[in-house]
């Protein structure tokens, strides 16, 4: 069946203000997302291989956000009974009541048939009544036809007139098996983002995990019978109503004759879809949407070219373009160009490689790790699977300080909780199965994806997340107190939680991962004293170069700003350094 009878416009409320002055101002847009690039920057000249780590991430600031068109598909089918269609329907509350009238929201459900019990429209405080009356009258019964709930919510969002400028995702839930109307990976889903969430230790998650992954930049998710469907289905919405760049594209060229195609796949970014050029000079990923302060990462691996008989030179090994559209309007950054030295001292293999361009690669061997363990289990070598998981834990104890990068820490957890789910074959049948596949879609996603409970490991979260994980706890503990509906401008981190994010490092810095649970407080210590510390050493500097200018300077003199530099470079982080560093331009040394 067609739809066309979505609602066209919304009453004037807070949430649907005119856009800001920055919509349509493409140089201030393109700032909502970032390229940032780890390399080595300097190479010798025999050939050798080089892993070039380019990331795309969403800007933390205050800033405009897409408005959300959101299909959830419910099952109602028998199984749901009791516990279940409870939970459904306070997940589903909690949903409504973070929505705006920016955002628009239809619900479909399915057991025999599929119903679509109201079109898409916007979530207005009137909306908001009747929407939570349908929701209370939701009852369990009969089959699960899984195909029909999900063509359904396909023919809403295809259907749409107002469909420019806002981003569509689908949710899909079930705690069970199809068994009625076909099999619902045959549904045609586009570039439609489809979310979805396996409840409890009877649902498909083979079913529901192969839909996610034929979606563009769904994830499953795993919700154990003893958790809420709230919590993650909030920790969804944290990033649904955070979204600042929609078709998100990266273009990576490579330069003849300087670096060549070290692997068949020489661009690593997991299972977002790839398309190379006719003459394989250059790769485009497609990302689809993201999130404030949700970053992409993409691997570059090349091979560059014997150049022994050449001077040394600056090496253009490649180039890097992303693109996306927000509200209707399409953004393009500029060509960012990539040049490694070449130099006959470099020794080939001999530079470590960033800590950033490290961390990656060993997060990607973590996971293949994790799926050559579920292959195991899948062929009943158990014991296989969980030397796997050893293997994979030794990596990471060896390799890095679990204490100085939290990310480490999050991956062990992860290791052990998926070991204790392979001790039997039974248990990894059960709940196993369904972790280690929404523990892969997160990876291979670089999204955040539910694995059994949504407070459990935490990797891929944003600020935003976490106060809506907070909401939920608290809306579960009492209903009676709505939690504030989503503003139409995505506020500053520290406004929505008490942590934010570091900022990324410098191209030629390497900074520690900061502990997400690091009180709001230290920090703004920290940052106070660094800050005080960068203004004392500055002064410093200014009162050395001035009284060498006293005495009689011609010129000024490069090798004072060159110890002031080292000294900077050794005792100070990176924003401290920057500070600094500003400071000294203006004394003139």
């Amino acid at each position: 069946m067609a739809y066309n009878d979505d609602e066209q416009t919304a009453p004037t409320s807070t949430a649907t203000e005119p856009a800001r002055p920055t919509v349509g101002i493409t140089g201030q847009l393109v700032k909502q997302v970032r390229l940032n690039k780890y390399h080595n920057d300097v190479a010798s000249m025999a050939p050798h291989d080089q892993e070039l780590l380019l990331e795309l991430r969403g800007s933390s600031s205050s800033t405009d956000r897409a408005g959300l068109d959101l299909v959830a598909v419910i099952d109602v089918s028998g199984s749901m009974d009791g516990d279940g269609i409870d939970k459904a329907k306070t997940a589903l509350q909690f949903v409504i009541r973070k929505l705006s009238d920016l955002d628009r929201l239809c619900i479909v459900t399915f057991s025999t048939n599929a119903t679509r019990l109201c079109p898409l429209r916007f979530v207005t405080a009137a909306a908001q009544a009747e929407l939570k009356a349908l929701v209370d009258g939701l009852k369990a019964y009969d089959a699960t036809n899984m195909k029909g709930g999900l063509e359904t919510a396909m023919s809403v969002v295809d259907g749409r007139r107002l469909a420019a400028g806002r981003a569509v995702s689908v949710m899909l839930m079930s705690d069970g098996y199809q068994n009625q109307g076909g099999d619902a990976r045959d549904v045609h889903l586009k570039n439609v983002p489809v979310y979805t969430f396996g409840f409890g230790a009877s649902h498909d998650s083979n079913l529901l995990e192969a839909i996610a992954r034929k979606s563009l930049g769904g994830t499953f998710n795993y919700v154990a019978d003893s958790a809420n469907l709230t919590g993650p289905f909030s920790q969804l919405l944290g990033g649904l109503l955070t979204i600042i760049a929609q078709d998100l594209e990266l273009t990576v060229t490579r330069f003849h004759g300087e670096a060549t195609i070290k692997r068949v796949v020489w661009v690593d970014a997991g299972t977002y879809p790839q398309t190379t050029a006719s003459d394989g000079s250059s790769v485009t990923v497609s990302f689809g949407t993201l999130y404030s302060a949700e970053a992409r990462r993409v691997i570059v691996y090349l091979a560059l070219a014997d150049k022994t008989a050449s001077p040394p030179y600056d090496a253009n090994v490649c180039l890097a373009q992303y693109r996306f559209t927000f509200q209707a309007q399409q953004v393009t950054s500029n060509p960012d160009l990539i040049t490694i030295k070449r130099r006959p001292s470099a020794a080939p293999g001999a530079a470590r490689k960033p800590q950033p361009v490290e961390n990656e690669l060993a997060r990607r061997q973590h996971a293949d790790m994790i799926r050559a363990a579920r292959d195991m289990a899948e062929a009943n070598k158990m014991e296989d699977a969980r030397n796997k998981l050893e293997e994979a834990r030794k990596a990471l104890e060896e390799n890095f300080n679990q204490a100085a990068n939290p990310t480490v820490a999050m991956l062990l957890e992860e290791l052990r909780q998926l070991r204790g789910l392979m001790e039997r074959q039974d248990l990894y049948n059960k709940e196993g199965r369904p972790y280690a596949a929404s523990s892969l879609a997160s990876h291979d996603r670089q999204r955040v994806a539910t694995r059994g409970q949504a407070d459990g490991v935490r990797l891929y979260t944003t600020p935003h997340m976490d106060t809506y994980l907070k909401q939920a706890e608290q809306f579960e503990k009492n209903p009676d107190e709505a939690p504030p509906p989503a503003t139409k401008h995505v506020p500053e981190p520290d406004q929505v939680v008490d942590q934010e994010p570091p900022a990324p490092p410098a191209e030629a810095d390497v900074v520690p991962d900061v502990p997400r649970d690091m009180a709001a407080g230290d920090r703004r210590t920290l940052s106070a004293a660094l800050r005080v510390a960068a203004a004392v050493l500055s002064l410093a500097a200014f009162v050395l170069m001035a009284s060498v200018r006293t005495s009689g300077w011609d010129s000024d003199r490069y090798d004072l700003y060159e110890q002031y530099y080292r000294l900077m470079h050794d005792h100070l982080p990176v924003a401290s350094k920057h500070h600094a560093f500003l400071t000294c331009n203006k004394s003139r040394c």
